[in-house]
């Protein structure tokens, strides 16, 4: 759909350019702004490779380590249902951390483990209700309620399959990430170095602001949420 959107916008700038008689300043605007995009990533490659680097020592020397078990208060408020010790809660600390330090391509593969673990999760939670239901089915008046529980159970998986419903960790997760608290705005610095900006930090202290809100209204909506999908199921 997206790429549907660009596309659409794209033709419509070329065919009111040719409207217009514009065509020239069209072609010299696409090509500056391809000049002006090779320079930018350029300078983003930089930023890239030494803020990776700092996080890839920061991780070797027990740095992310201590900090993320710094933050287990906040990540069992946030993620109460995660059994204690499970391999997603290393990879959601690490990802909150790159991304409070603006660090959002060290945060990415984090973000992706957090994902698989949170899916796998998902997977065992399922395959215990299963086995809960089939059990139930067995004890309970074998022959009219076994046939009857089968019935329910399959109904369920097809009004609800367990591949295309995220739960509420994933849910939770997605919306943190997208909202998250920034420090350190490495992105837009850069951006602004690049476009000639006289203080290109000044920037922080506003994104620190901005990143503190959206981020406690994604706690709030988050734990809204998470209530109102649970008393239902419940």
């Amino acid at each position: 759909m997206l790429n549907q959107i660009w596309a659409l916008m794209i033709s419509i700038g070329f065919v009111y350019g040719v409207i217009v008689g514009n065509l020239q300043e069209m072609t010299d605007s696409m090509l500056g702004a391809a000049g002006e995009a090779v320079d930018l990533s350029l300078t983003l490659l930089g930023v890239v490779a030494f803020w990776c680097g700092v996080m890839e020592i920061a991780q070797e020397a027990g740095l992310v380590r201590e900090l993320s078990r710094r933050m287990k208060p906040v990540i069992q408020f946030l993620f109460p249902q995660i059994p204690e010790n499970h391999r997603s809660l290393e990879a959601i600390s690490m990802n909150f951390i790159a991304n409070i330090l603006g660090l959002g391509w060290a945060a990415t593969p984090a973000g992706l483990k957090a994902m698989e673990a949170l899916t796998e999760l998902e997977k065992e939670r399922d395959a215990e209700y299963r086995a809960e239901q089939e059990a139930g089915c067995r004890t309970e008046h074998r022959a009219e309620q076994k046939a009857g529980c089968r019935t329910e159970y399959q109904a369920e998986q097809k009004a609800d399959p367990e591949s295309h419903i995220a739960s509420n960790e994933m849910c939770t997760f997605l919306v943190l990430n997208i909202s998250s608290l920034q420090l350190i705005p490495v992105n837009i610095i850069a951006y602004r170095s690049q476009y000639g900006s006289a203080d290109p930090a000044a920037v922080i202290g506003p994104a620190i602001l901005a990143t503190s809100v959206s981020t406690a209204a994604a706690v709030v909506i988050c734990k809204f949420l998470t209530r109102k999908r649970t008393a239902k199921k419940v």
